[in-house]
């Protein structure tokens, strides 16, 4: 049996298909950053240097959201930042570690997904440093149970809710930021809360030109 082709990905001689959310701006198809495999996003990008931040609804909910980007703005320079209103699918892409394995919650992680995040606003942004970045930012993060975030990260000092009391109430924790777990979740983050059209984005800031 022939396998559909994924987002993204070109037709047997013909160009490749448009981003399943991209949204008409002008410029022509992407096709100079065609990567080997759709899964890849994009080309000929250094992603060790690039990472995707996403402040979670109880973050912008909370009024927190410059305070957390101030903080990460400390490592690296932060750029493309804009609101989001979450769509089903990019969140079940975002999260499909928790759905693979969602037999080994105690809680109904799709619904739990859906309710927390699918209409409601995030902020996104991009950050670009020093190859290594996405493992250094998600050092400043801490636990992804605030309760046993340690002092001095961003969930210990800012976060107020627990494990414990997500799992009475069956939601997720609510702990304010997600970044790149790793080179190719910043690929694949970037392709979900930006998509491929979007490339001009990864071009690094005029104040990292030098860093190495």
């Amino acid at each position: 049996m022939a396998c559909r082709p994924g987002p993204g990905a070109a037709l047997p001689g013909g160009p490749p298909l448009a981003h399943p959310h991209a949204r008409h701006t002008g410029r022509a198809p992407v096709t100079g950053r065609r990567p080997e495999h759709v899964g890849q996003v994009l080309a000929g990008v250094d992603w060790e240097r690039w990472s995707v931040v996403l402040l979670k609804p109880d973050c912008l909910r909370r009024g927190l959201a410059d305070t957390v980007l101030d903080r990460l703005a400390r490592a690296a320079t932060l750029t493309a930042r804009r609101e989001v209103t979450v769509a089903a699918w990019q969140i079940h892409v975002h999260y499909w570690d928790l759905l693979a394995g969602a037999d080994w919650f105690d809680r109904d992680i799709p619904a739990a997904l859906e309710a927390a995040y699918v209409g409601h606003r995030v902020t996104v942004a991009l950050a670009h440093g020093r190859p290594g970045l996405p493992a250094r930012l998600r050092a400043l993060l801490g636990h992804y149970d605030p309760h046993r975030a340690a002092p001095g990260t961003i969930r210990g000092d800012l976060g107020t809710d627990s494990l414990t009391a997500a799992k009475h109430e069956g939601r997720l924790v609510e702990n304010l930021i997600h970044t790149s777990d790793d080179a190719d979740a910043v690929a694949r983050d970037f392709g979900t809360w930006y998509g491929a059209a979007q490339h001009h984005l990864l071009t690094p800031p005029a104040a990292q030109d030098g860093d190495s």
